[in-house]
């Protein structure tokens, strides 16, 4: 039964990347987010296909602009953005993991700092420094609260499920295994969902950017137009965006309640796994 599942789940998930990989190109989208799809598509099937075209695809030629500025699309974006992030670094950290035979808590340990590590420092601060004046130091220090809050409640699922998961299905330990991929798939999804309600925190607050779109660069009267009318944000260089990162209000302790929610979530999915797996 299972063998059959998994089977049916990697012909959905080749389908579903092909056509977002393809169908995305005439999408008017940030490269960063397009690319994000992409990984989303190939960690959650079928899942990231439905995702880009209910929250991302124009439906008409001209719309992306307002299509994407709804709220729940700009969180989606948001939610993307970091589970496509550091899904490559934790599943290299879940190789990795595997090979040496770590126990858990090292492999989740491992798995935290490369996903972190390669979220943070490639596909959130450097694939977005143009938000930060194109200063790599300052969209670091911007990015740093939002990444952190997102990485945690991403894990506090990501954690129980795997672990639990690799647990009941004999020889889903090794990546040589298709019940390893599988299971590490419903991990990244539990956690695309678990990290969607702090990344609608993080854009209400504009502490993250949302869905972006990009198109070529208009005369500058366009350009006072389109604002006047409040469909887009311009950035000067063909992007227009909504949510952005700038000048937020929240106050600093409130930050501070937000990373201490995270990281007990994170701790609690961590004691599940132990207490299932012990």
């Amino acid at each position: 039964m299972l063998n059959g599942v998994m089977l049916l789940w990697f012909i959905l998930t080749a389908i579903s990347v092909a056509f977002v990989a393809v169908d995305i190109r005439k999408t008017p989208e940030s490269i960063v987010l397009k690319w994000g799809f992409i990984l989303l598509t190939l960690y959650t099937g079928p899942f990231g296909a439905f995702l880009y075209v209910l929250g991302c695809r124009e439906p008409l030629q001209g719309l992306h602009e307002r299509y994407v500025a709804v709220r729940w699309r700009q969180v989606l974006g948001s939610t993307m953005h970091c589970v496509a992030g550091d899904g490559v670094g934790i599943l290299v950290g879940a190789v990795i993991g595997s090979l040496l035979s770590l126990a858990m808590l090292a492999d989740i340990a491992l798995e935290y700092v490369l996903g972190f590590g390669f979220g943070w420092t490639i596909f959130q601060a450097l694939f977005m420094k143009d938000t930060a004046g194109g200063s790599y130091p300052r969209a670091l220090y911007n990015t740093f609260i939002p990444e952190l809050l997102s990485m945690n409640c991403l894990m506090a699922a990501m954690v129980p499920v795997s672990a639990i998961a690799k647990a009941s299905v004999p020889g889903s330990e090794s990546p040589l295994s298709a019940a390893f991929w599988f299971i590490m798939s419903m991990a990244l999804l539990a956690g695309f969902i678990a990290a969607f309600p702090i990344n609608w925190w993080l854009v209400s607050n504009r502490l993250k950017h949302g869905m972006m779109t990009v198109r070529p660069k208009k005369s500058n009267a366009d350009q006072n137009n389109e604002h006047d009318e409040g469909h887009q944000m311009d950035t000067g260089s063909g992007e227009t965006g909504h949510g952005v990162m700038a000048s937020s209000t929240v106050s600093t302790f409130k930050i501070l309640q937000m990373a201490v929610l995270s990281f007990a979530l994170f701790a609690v999915g961590i004691g599940i796994a132990l207490a299932f797996t012990g």
